[in-house]
């Protein structure tokens, strides 16, 4: 099998194949059999980078957060392929009484959890999930960095900041020789253009950042499986997909079909192939429930889309 290109993550020395795996519906909608399935056949088809966060899946009624790590230390204790992969986690959201936030006590303690439940001795991605404005970037940062420099994890990432912040916690990793964000993981996809590109994007390029985009397939929507609201309890997160109903919604889909017929792919592979076909980013993040879906979103990464599409996608999603 002829290797996938790779990208660099920021200036972390990682590369990434140029689609990651979300973990967040494993233990919650992908129960382990298939979620071992899922992860064989994804690192089997040459890809390294698998997304979760110490959060899922506490919106569960009777989960406490970590299913989704435990699933996937289980499938690294059986297989053995620690090392084939990239593993990305978060801390920083709600974890339950005292277990949120991203003060000094609560990340070293919260890495300490991940890396029990993935059963590894390091973390190759470790992210602050969303901003704490209530603890200091110095403390945060500070942090961070010992667990660098304990070798507990590898290089270091922010998911939901925005510019301002973002750019303030790189200046506070520079001026005091810390560590810094390699990567931002904002939302991202066809449907929800606007928060990224403008400001946060420029920060991104200007600092040299990776950037994983995450609810690529804006909860499914860009799947095509939900064009009605009759179409919203064909899954557990259908009712997510209702917002979407819109006309633009459904200008994209159309653009989404109409390039997927000429291509012969998915609307998802196509939806993910934009993505990719981004300067900025590095890699987008999706999840799969079943190994059908997975070959539409694996498929991503090889799809050339040609200017004519790109074009049409840019239009239909202004």
């Amino acid at each position: 099998m002829t290797p996938l290109p790779r990208r660099p993550l920021g200036r972390s020395g990682l590369s990434v194949v140029p689609f990651a795996l979300g973990g967040n519906v494993f233990g919650w909608t992908v129960e382990e059999a298939t979620g071992f399935r899922i992860l064989d056949a994804f690192v089997s088809a040459g890809f390294n980078l698998i997304d979760t966060a110490d959060t899922y899946s506490i919106w569960i009624p009777g989960h406490h957060g970590g299913e989704s790590e435990t699933l996937i230390g289980r499938w690294l204790n059986e297989t053995g392929r620690r090392g084939d992969v990239l593993l990305a986690t978060k801390v920083g959201m709600d974890m339950g009484p005292g277990g949120k936030g991203l003060s000094a006590e609560h990340i070293a303690r919260s890495a300490d959890a991940s890396l029990h439940r993935l059963q590894t001795d390091y973390i190759d991605l470790y992210q602050a999930h969303e901003d704490d404005q209530e603890t200091s970037l110095d403390e945060t940062m500070e942090a961070f960095g010992e667990l660098v420099e304990d070798g507990k994890v590898r290089a270091l990432g922010a998911s939901n900041y925005g510019a301002d912040r973002l750019e303030e916690a790189l200046r506070c990793s520079a001026e005091r020789g810390l560590p810094r964000f390699e990567s931002l993981q904002p939302r991202y996809n066809l449907m929800d253009r606007t928060d990224f590109e403008g400001k946060l994007e420029s920060v991104c390029r200007t600092h040299g950042l990776g950037v994983l985009a995450y609810a690529a397939l804006a909860s499914g929507f860009l799947t095509g499986k939900y064009r009605s609201r009759a179409d919203l309890g064909k899954s557990p997160r259908g009712a997510r997909a209702e917002s979407r109903l819109t006309d633009r919604g459904m200008r994209i889909l159309k653009a989404l079909d109409d390039v997927g017929s000429r291509l012969g792919a998915a609307p998802a592979t196509v939806a993910l192939a934009w993505l990719i076909s981004r300067p900025a980013i590095t890699a987008p993040i999706a999840s799969a429930t079943s190994l059908d879906q997975l070959g539409e979103l694996l498929r991503a990464a090889s799809l050339k889309l040609d200017a004519d599409s790109v074009r049409q996608l840019d239009q239909a999603s202004a």
